[in-house]
């Protein structure tokens, strides 16, 4: 059990706080607020929730991840994948736009919180493991295309919706009588900005004489100014009498303190949704933040991270917000620009909250088709379609992974996406494990290393057997070994000694040790002796607790040369054998 202080890290880093790393960390503020303000907004749009609650999900989270988080560059807010996540769960159980819709993400959050929390003390965090990264990429390249499909509705000025890929290019089709040219206008030239400050406005200010730093910061302020000059045209011109649709009345204050809807049928329904929530937000968040510190060789505790995003979701379900985690894009501006400590996430949270109380009024004429620009932008570096080459040309299963990971997502949705990548990647392993890599080996002449007889000219003798299992022994795979031995032993009437070389077993279970007891049987009534070579101390350990090495009708040797040295005929002596495969 760790030590209570263990679950503060800002007792540590905070220690040693000086002026230099204050510096630091609110120049990283002050870039990263800059950023969060049109991301907050846009990431609430595609949860269909309020504006403002983007922007109280970017507050008191990120000051409790400060508190409880050990990644000193981790920024900790609303982002895409979750954002669509949160929308798919709680359009189940509420209509868009209804209080009890609000209500229900702040129950999603706390549920979200409550399950990271108790995750981080129980140190859960391998169960993490089971997303493989395959199925992750192609669940985040599959969520970037409906995120951005979802978002060219507003784009268009067109009432668009649906939760997979055919139902929203249905609606879509069926909308496009009605696009309204001003809102296209306004969404195209915004999204066009945007890709254009992305590739093209740091090259450009360099070039103009800018320095690297100041040329870093105007890039991330672009959508920024898509944003300002957006909202100036459409109240400068009067847009929204013609139909374009605008962000409108966001209240102005500090998040407000609440309680999030406690009831058991609510909890049902969304249990499932935030335990995917939580464990997809995990491994997104953990990923950046291990990344991140292994540039400045610094670390990070998997399972206090786990501790610190549930206090973060926990703070959003108390305050107005919405399911939050750490952000890739976010992190990295926030690394960039120079974060020291994860203070610079807690002087974040007070811009964002300055501009809660004062400049809310100003974003009242925003267009909705700016926002959904911002998110198509950001959300199409997501999309990786060149994961399903790679993966073609590496592993057929990882493949097969993530092509049915990106297929279930698009065409059922999110949640049976990732719950089909999971359970398939699962599947996959057993098989494979199921049928693992067995090798005859012979001697390397002149060592005493041995090797592959289909791929090595090597000695053997053709009363001993040496065969090579590269991978642990459990239910799966124990009766293909009894029938592997079975084919190899008994059309071959000169063989004496069976060895089974273990060196790459770390683990046999009760299912593989009946196994190895039906082996050594069957091969003694064919006047066969089995025996062990390289065994791994803690196997040998679980073996020594049961019987299964008094019945062993041979000898367990040290090393592999041992077994040869003792097994090896000298009647007949050992012939090289040349083989190809």
């Amino acid at each position: 059990m760790k030590p209570f202080r263990a679950y503060f890290p800002i007792l540590t880093w905070g220690r040693d706080y000086d002026r230099q790393a204050l510096s630091d960390d609110l120049l990283a503020a002050v870039i990263v607020t800059i950023m969060l303000i049109p991301q907050s907004l846009a990431y609430a749009l595609l949860a269909g929730l309020p504006p403002e609650a983007g922007l109280y999900a970017s507050i008191a989270p990120i000051i409790l991840y400060a508190v409880f988080g050990t990644s000193r560059a981790l920024a900790v807010g609303p982002v895409a994948v979750v954002s669509l996540m949160t929308a798919a769960a709680i359009g189940t159980v509420a209509e868009q736009g209804s209080m009890g819709y609000a209500a229900a993400a702040l129950t999603l959050a706390g549920l979200s919180g409550a399950i990271l929390v108790v995750m981080g003390v129980l140190k859960l965090g391998f169960l993490a493991n089971f997303l493989s990264h395959p199925v992750i990429a192609g669940f985040i390249t599959a969520s970037g295309i409906l995120i951005a499909t979802s978002q060219l509705g507003h784009v268009l000025g067109i009432g668009a919706g649906g939760h997979t890929l055919p139902q929203m290019i249905a609606s879509l089709v069926r909308g496009l009588p009605q696009v309204n040219p001003v809102t296209a206008c306004i969404g195209v030239a915004a999204t066009a900005f945007l890709f254009w400050v992305r590739r093209g406005l740091r090259p450009l200010l360099r070039r103009m004489g800018l320095g690297a730093r100041a040329a870093d910061i105007a890039t991330k302020a672009g959508p920024v100014l898509a944003v300002v000059v957006s909202t100036v045209a459409v109240w400068g011109l009067g847009l929204d009498q013609q139909g374009v649709r605008i962000v409108g009345v966001v209240p102005q204050g500090l998040p407000p303190l609440m309680l999030p809807p406690l009831s058991g049928d609510l909890i049902g329904m969304l249990l499932v949704p935030a335990a995917l929530i939580s464990v997809i937000g995990f491994v997104e968040s953990v990923s950046v933040a291990q990344t991140l510190a292994a540039k400045r060789r610094q670390r990070i505790d998997p399972d206090q991270e786990l501790i610190g995003l549930g206090a973060a979701n926990l703070g959003a379900a108390f305050t107005g917000g919405m399911p939050v985690t750490g952000g890739f894009a976010r992190s990295v501006v926030n690394f960039d620009a120079g974060a020291a400590t994860a203070a610079a996430g807690a002087f974040t949270a007070v811009g964002l909250a300055v501009a809660a109380v004062a400049l809310t009024p100003l974003i009242y004429h925003l267009p909705i088709a700016t926002l959904a620009a911002t998110i198509i932008v950001a959300v199409l570096s997501l999309v990786d379609l060149a994961i399903l080459r790679r993966a073609w040309s590496y592993s057929r299963a990882d493949f097969i992974a993530v092509a049915a990971t990106i297929v279930v997502t698009l065409g059922v949705g999110v949640e049976a996406g990732v719950s089909a990548g999971v359970i398939l990647s699962i599947v996959l392993h057993l098989y494979k494990s199921s049928r693992p890599h067995v090798a005859e080996v012979g001697l390397v002449p002149g060592t005493q290393h041995f090797r592959n007889i289909l791929r090595h000219d090597v000695l053997t003798d053709p009363a001993l057997v040496t065969l090579r299992i590269d991978e642990s022994l459990y239910f799966a795979n124990a009766r293909f070994l009894e029938e592997y031995v079975a084919d190899r032993v008994t059309p071959d009437c000169e063989v004496k000694h069976v060895v089974l070389m273990c060196s790459a077993i770390s683990d046999i279970d009760l299912s593989a040790l009946e196994s190895l007891e039906a082996i050594a049987h069957r091969l003694a009534t064919m006047g066969v002796t089995l025996h062990l070579s390289e065994v791994k101390g803690p196997v040998m350990d679980r073996l020594k607790t049961c019987d299964f090495l008094q019945q062993l009708t041979g000898r367990v040797f040290l090393s592999q040369y041992d077994a040869w040295t003792a097994l090896h005929t000298g009647a007949e002596p050992a012939r090289r054998v040349i083989r190809t495969g």
